[in-house]
């Protein structure tokens, strides 16, 4: 078994400040979400994704590609927001095995309520402390990853 190529200090830094930061950063929105909305992120995420859909809605395999959890967490999410009335769910009418969510009223006025708060802390801890050529520098680096990620699966 050939030798693992360990990390240096420069790459061990990075790994450790992104670990750090990635572990911040979703405490902080974790419960600013919590504290103002009485979402988890998941669920504000699954209200986003279905906001940016034609007509609020989402096959549940198309929401569980686009969303940040896993397909067992997201039939809990979009569970726990249809208990609240901010999601409803449907059986697809082309494939009676698909199952459609959709965004309700109170569903769209949750997140018009939630987002203002969202996106400034969001920008205020991920965006502000950048530079314009940090930020495009950062942008290129999380693409790279995220494309050599996806290929990979």
């Amino acid at each position: 078994m050939a030798e693992p190529k360990w990390l240096d200090a420069r790459e061990l830094a990075a790994w450790e400040g992104y670990l750090e930061v990635s572990t911040m950063l979703n405490r902080r929105v974790e419960q600013q979400l919590k504290d103002d909305a009485g979402l988890s992120h998941p669920q504000y995420e699954v209200l986003a994704r279905l906001s940016g859909a034609p007509g609020g809605e989402l096959r549940m395999t198309e929401l569980a590609g686009a969303a940040l959890t896993s397909k067992s967490g997201l039939t809990y999410q979009v569970a726990q927001l249809e208990k609240s009335g901010l999601v409803k769910r449907r059986t697809c009418e082309s494939d009676e095995r698909g199952v459609i969510a959709t965004l309700t009223e109170a569903g769209w006025r949750k997140l018009r309520e939630s987002a203002p708060g969202h996106v400034g802390l969001v920008r205020e801890l991920f965006l502000d402390g950048l530079t314009g050529k940090q930020f495009t520098a950062f942008a290129e680096g999380l693409d790279a990853i995220r494309r050599r990620l996806r290929d990979k699966d």
